[in-house]
C-alpha cells in the first residue's frame, strides 16, 4: 500500500525554514473539478486568511489582556460564577485561536488554565498564585515567541504548570475516583 505523498511546500531560508502544509480542507469540501470560472471558495479563504495574517499578532495580544483582566477580576472579586466564566473563556479562546493566530506554542498553558479550572470541585480553593503563574506563561509565551528559543521555554513553562496544576487537582479531587481517572490518564497536550 502505497502511503499518500506529503505535498507540503517548503521554503529555506538561511536560519530557518517555512513549511506551508498540505491544504487537505480541498478535499473535504469537494473531489470534483472546478468548471472555468467556478469561484473556489478555499482558495477565496485562505486569501481572506492571508490578508487578515498581519493583524494576527494585535489580536494574539489583545486575547492576553482579555485574559488578564479576566485574571484581575477574580483577584479583586474571587472565583464568582461571571470572574470565572470570563477567565475560563478567555483562556479556552486564547486555547483555540493560538495555532489559527501563528502563536500554537500558547495553546497549552491556557489548556492548562482550562483544566485547573474544569477539574477543581471548588474553584474558591485555586491558589491565586497558580493562576497567575498559567495567566504570566502565556504572556510570556506569546511576548517571547519571536526568539529562537521560543518553542524550548515554552516547552519548559508549559510542562512545569502541567504537573503543578496535575498535583493541585489530584489534591482537590482525592475523593472523585471518576474525575482522577481523567485527570491521571489525560494526554498531555504539552509538546515533548
Amino acid at each position: 500500500m502505497a502511503l499518500p505523498r506529503d505535498t507540503a511546500a517548503v521554503a529555506t531560508y538561511g536560519d530557518h525554514e517555512v513549511i506551508m502544509p498540505e491544504n487537505k480542507l480541498r478535499k473535504a469540501v469537494t473531489t470534483k473539478p472546478y468548471e472555468p470560472g467556478e469561484e473556489d471558495p478555499i482558495a477565496r479563504a485562505e486569501m481572506a486568511l492571508a490578508e487578515l495574517s498581519t493583524e494576527f499578532a494585535d489580536w494574539m495580544n489583545s486575547e492576553c489582556e482579555r485574559l488578564d483582566q479576566a485574571r484581575q477580576g477574580v483577584t479583586a472579586n474571587g472565583f464568582t460564577k461571571t470572574t470565572t466564566e470570563l477567565l475560563f473563556h478567555a483562556a479556552h479562546d486564547i486555547k483555540g485561536e493560538a495555532a489559527t493566530f501563528g502563536f500554537p506554542a500558547v495553546a497549552a498553558a491556557a489548556d492548562s488554565l482550562c483544566r485547573l479550572i474544569e477539574h477543581t470541585p471548588d474553584q474558591n480553593r485555586i491558589p491565586l498564585t497558580l493562576v497567575d503563574q498559567h495567566v504570566d506563561s502565556v504572556r510570556a509565551i506569546y511576548r517571547e515567541y519571536a526568539r529562537s528559543d521560543a518553542s524550548e521555554m515554552a516547552t519548559l513553562l508549559t510542562r512545569r504548570l502541567r504537573e503543578v496544576t496535575d498535583e493541585f487537582l489530584i489534591s482537590e479531587n482525592r475523593d472523585r475516583p471518576e474525575v482522577l481517572e481523567h485527570i491521571i490518564g489525560g494526554p498531555s497536550i504539552a509538546p515533548e
